[in-house]
C-alpha cells in the first residue's frame, strides 16, 4: 500500500509509520503547508519524496486544496495520513483522494477540540487516549468550518491511556504520543493495507471485530495490587496487577492470615497460582505441592490428611520450600502435617481455628484463603512475548473411562482406569516434556521439563526409586502429555515396573509402541488430545 502524509510540524507519527512499514505500507510523498516544517528534514533523510505547498495570502480553502492535489496528482496513492496537519479539508481535497485517516489525541467524541490534553486534566479524568479516524467534510458551501463536524469522522481504532496525579499537559502529550498514537496509527495502517479494514456507507468495518472468542482487537485493564519485592530474581523489578470482574477462586486477592509473615513474591504467587490450578481439578479431598510451578505431589483420599501424606510422600526433598494447595478446609491435623517440614505458602477455601492456630506458629508460612472454590469461570490463558502476548483458552479437558481407547491386548482394570484418569487430569499442570507415574489416585514419579520424553521417563522412574517414600512404581499406571515417538519409552517405564500407560496416541510409530507395550504384558489406552504445558 502507498501512502501520502500530510503534516505541518515534525510528522511523528508519519515518521513512526514509515519507520514500522506497518502491512508493508511505504510513504511515496510527504507533504506539508510550511516550507520550514522539521517533516521535510526527517522525510528526506528516510528518502522520501518531500514537498511543501503553503498556503498564498488571500487563498481560499478550495484554492489551496486544488494546488495539494495537483502537487499530490504525480504520486500512486492507496492511502493518505495526516498528522498534526493544521488545516481542515473539505471536499475538494477528499473527493479526489483515496480514504483519509487523522489521528487525534483524546478518546472521541471527548476532548475534540485543539488542546485535548489540557481539556483532559481540566476533566480530571483517569483515562484519556488517542483515536485514528475517517476525515469527513467539515466544511459548508462557502469552506467555512463547521465545528462541530470536526473530528466527526466514522472511528478506526482507539487506544486508551492513563492520566497520572500529578501530570501536566507536557506529561500527558507525550504519553499520548508514544504510549497510544504510536500504537493506534500503525494498527490502523496495516488494517487498510491488509485489507482488514473498509470503509462502507460512511462506516469503518474490521475483519474479525465480530469474534467473540478471539477478537481483532483484546483490550486488558489491570489496578497494581502491590509492589513487590523483587521479580523472579533480586535484580528485576516487580509487581502484581489484578483483574475485577473475575469470579473463580484466586490468590491474586486472596487475604493472608498470618499478617506477621513476610509477603508473597513473584515467585510465590506464580507457584500458588499453579497449585490452586491443580487442586480445582478435583472434587475429592485433594491436596497438591507445587515447587517451580511443577507438581512434586499430588494425591486424592478420602480425608485432606491422607491426601496431603501421600502428595508429600511422592518427592518429599523435592516438597521443601514448596506450595501447598487444599481443595478443602485446612483443618488440624492436615496443618499438623503441613509444619512438620519447611513450606513458603498454603492455599485452601478456608481454615478451622485450630489449623491457623498451627499454621501461624510459622513466622514465615504464609497462609492464604482463597474462598469457595467454586467454578472455573476464566476461559482463557496468556503470555506475554516482548512486542505481544499469546491468548489460548484453558485447558479444561477431563476424560472418563468412556473417553479411553484401549488398544492393546491387555484390557485396563477399573483400579487402572481410575488411576489413568486422576494421572491425566494431574499431568496437564507438568511442564512438558512431561511423564507422570500414579498409584491409585496418587502420584509416585515426576518427570518434567524434559526435552526429550524417554528422559522424562527415566527421570520419573528415578524419582519414583529414589525419592518417593512408602510407595515404588511397581505396577503403576504411566500418563504420557504427548505421543511416543518411539518405543523407548515403553522399554524404560517397564524397567521401572509400569503395567499400564495413558498417552494421547496419534504418532507415526504408534503400532511399534503398541507392539512393546504388548510385548511386555502392559495395557495401553488412548486419550486422542494431548495436554502439553510449556510455562
Amino acid at each position: 500500500m502507498n501512502l501520502a502524509g500530510m503534516a505541518s510540524n515534525r510528522g511523528r507519527n508519519l515518521m513512526n509509520i514509515a519507520d514500522r512499514g506497518p502491512g508493508g505500507a511505504a510513504f511515496e510523498v510527504i507533504l506539508t503547508n510550511d516550507a520550514g516544517a522539521p517533516v521535510l528534514e526527517t522525510a528526506d533523510k528516510r528518502g522520501i519524496d518531500a514537498v511543501a505547498v503553503e498556503r498564498n495570502e488571500g487563498e481560499s480553502r478550495r484554492d489551496h486544496e486544488r494546488r495539494i492535489v495537483e502537487a499530490l496528482a504525480g504520486y500512486d496513492i492507496d492511502l493518505v495520513c495526516l498528522d498534526g496537519y493544521m488545516r481542515i479539508l473539505s471536499d475538494t481535497f477528499l473527493d479526489e483522494m483515496p480514504t483519509t485517516l487523522n489521528v487525534h489525541p483524546s478518546l472521541l467524541p471527548s476532548f475534540p477540540g485543539t488542546d485535548a490534553w489540557g481539556d483532559a486534566l481540566d476533566a480530571g479524568v483517569s483515562v484519556t487516549g488517542c483515536t485514528v479516524h475517517v476525515v469527513t467534510d467539515a466544511t459548508d458551501d462557502e469552506g467555512n468550518v463547521v465545528e462541530d463536524q470536526v473530528d466527526g469522522g466514522p472511528i478506526v481504532t482507539q487506544e486508551p491511556v492513563p492520566v497520572y496525579e500529578g501530570d501536566g499537559p507536557a506529561d500527558l502529550k507525550d504519553r499520548t504520543l508514544y504510549q497510544g498514537e504510536f500504537t493506534a496509527y500503525p494498527r490502523a495502517v496495516k488494517w487498510f493495507a491488509d485489507g482488514t479494514a473498509t470503509v462502507e456507507d460512511g462506516a469503518v468495518h474490521v475483519d474479525g471485530d465480530g469474534d467473540e472468542q478471539f477478537p481483532a482487537r483484546r483490550l486488558t485493564t489491570g489496578d497494581r495490587q502491590t509492589t513487590l519485592r523483587y521479580g523472579e530474581n533480586p535484580h528485576q523489578d516487580g509487581a502484581l496487577y489484578g483483574e475485577y470482574g473475575v469470579d473463580e477462586a484466586s490468590i491474586v486477592d486472596a487475604p493472608q492470615l498470618n499478617e506477621g509473615a513476610k509477603a508473597l513474591s513473584y515467585n510465590n504467587y506464580n507457584d500458588a497460582d499453579g497449585a490452586l490450578n491443580l487442586i480445582k481439578e478435583f472434587d475429592e479431598p485433594a491436596a497438591a505441592v507445587i515447587k517451580h510451578t511443577n507438581p512434586a505431589g499430588c494425591a486424592t483420599a478420602e480425608d485432606l490428611a491422607a491426601a496431603y501424606e501421600k502428595a508429600l510422600s511422592t518427592d518429599p526433598m523435592s516438597a521443601f520450600g514448596g506450595i501447598v494447595a487444599l481443595n478443602r478446609e485446612c483443618d488440624a491435623a492436615t496443618a499438623e502435617e503441613i509444619v512438620d517440614s519447611f513450606k513458603e505458602v498454603v492455599v485452601a477455601p478456608g481454615y478451622t481455628a485450630e489449623a491457623l492456630d498451627v499454621l501461624c506458629e510459622k513466622n514465615n508460612l504464609r497462609v492464604l484463603d482463597v474462598g469457595d472454590l467454586g467454578e472455573r469461570t476464566d476461559r482463557f490463558t496468556e503470555k506475554s512475548l516482548v512486542g505481544g502476548r499469546l491468548v489460548q483458552e484453558r485447558d479444561l479437558q477431563t476424560v472418563t473411562a468412556d473417553d479411553l481407547e484401549v488398544v492393546t491386548e491387555r484390557k485396563p482394570t477399573d483400579e487402572q482406569i481410575r488411576s489413568m484418569c486422576f494421572a491425566w487430569q494431574t499431568i496437564k499442570h507438568v511442564k512438558s516434556n512431561a511423564i507422570l507415574f500414579a498409584d491409585g489416585t496418587e502420584t509416585v514419579g515426576i518427570g518434567m521439563g524434559q526435552v526429550s520424553r524417554v528422559d522424562a521417563v527415566r527421570l520419573a522412574a528415578m524419582k519414583a526409586d529414589e525419592h518417593a517414600e512408602g510407595k515404588d512404581a511397581q505396577g503403576a499406571v504411566m500418563a504420557s502429555d504427548a505421543f511416543f515417538p518411539f518405543p523407548d519409552g515403553i522399554e524404560h517405564a517397564a524397567e521401572a515396573g509400569i503395567e499400564a500407560v495413558i498417552q494421547p496416541g496419534g504418532s507415526k510409530n504408534d503400532d511399534a509402541v503398541i507392539e512393546a507395550a504388548d510385548e511386555h504384558g502392559m495395557t495401553m489406552a488412548f486419550t486422542g488430545s494431548r495436554c502439553f504445558r510449556h510455562d
